[in-house]
């Protein structure tokens, strides 16, 4: 009899344990399943989400760090003894210490976001606002809900959200870049950008996947305006002067 009950309950314990393991084995199918199936969908309105974050904090920081007296300064023109713009170029010190102090910042800013630091943050309060305060406090910048997954405009704020956060990837490069076109008669027109690009980490709780961020913001618009010349001509064939006097 004793040895029947043994065997009983070793079938039993046998019996339990292949049932958990049968669990076991489903749980995980099903988490790889929502991996391969919903991971992507996540992961693609994270990196969506995230871009557009790091893109208002790129913009937040060259909006802060420009102004008038920098347009003044940025450009240096020469004049003749005609007082005619003879030639236009940067000034690079003032280039320079404005690329410097607008990549700080930006840099700064992201790994403030990262720690969880936004009582350091040097941003506006409208993105503060927009991405709310108790989220980035907490390093989040977006918590995507559940419901997104059915693509469905009634559903897609159903379910628990899954948060978003950012690891700042290696060195942020910046520059200037001009660009110049004819406006109206013997003017140009001269655009002058900044350009940054970042590298960052999008993290949801069960992967991550690395973008890069570029923003290219105006800094400097400015019409120069050369001399008014004393004829006209036609597709080069009818011209005739203009009077002096």
């Amino acid at each position: 009899m004793k040895k029947v009950k043994y065997k009983r309950k070793i079938k039993k314990v046998n019996v339990i344990i292949l049932i958990v393991v049968m669990v076991i084995i489903m749980v995980l199918l099903f988490f790889k399943l929502i991996n391969n199936k919903v991971g992507p969908i996540f992961m693609s309105v994270a990196e969506s989400e995230s871009k557009k974050f790091a893109t208002l904090i790129i913009n937040d920081a060259i909006n802060k760090n420009v102004d008038r007296k920098l347009t003044e300064e940025l450009l240096l023109t020469t004049k003749d003894d005609d007082n005619n713009i003879s030639s236009i170029e940067f000034n690079t010190s003032v280039v320079n210490q404005t690329l410097t102090v607008i990549t700080n910042n930006v840099l700064l800013n992201l790994k403030h976001i990262e720690d969880g630091d936004i009582e350091t943050l040097k941003i506006s309060d409208e993105i503060v606002d927009t991405y709310k305060k108790e989220n980035l406090e907490h390093g989040i910048i977006y918590r995507i809900p559940m419901g997104i997954i059915f693509n469905n405009s009634i559903l897609n704020n159903i379910g628990p959200k899954i948060p978003v956060k950012l690891n700042f990837i290696g060195d942020i490069e910046s520059n200037i870049k001009t660009k110049t076109r004819n406006y109206g008669i013997n003017n140009v027109l001269i655009e002058v950008y900044v350009t940054l690009k970042v590298d960052i980490k999008v993290i949801l709780p069960m992967q991550s996947s690395l973008t890069e961020v570029k923003s290219t913001v105006p800094i400097v618009i400015k019409s120069i305006q050369g001399s008014v010349p004393n004829f006209y001509s036609k597709n080069g064939n009818e011209s005739f002067s203009l009077p002096i006097e």
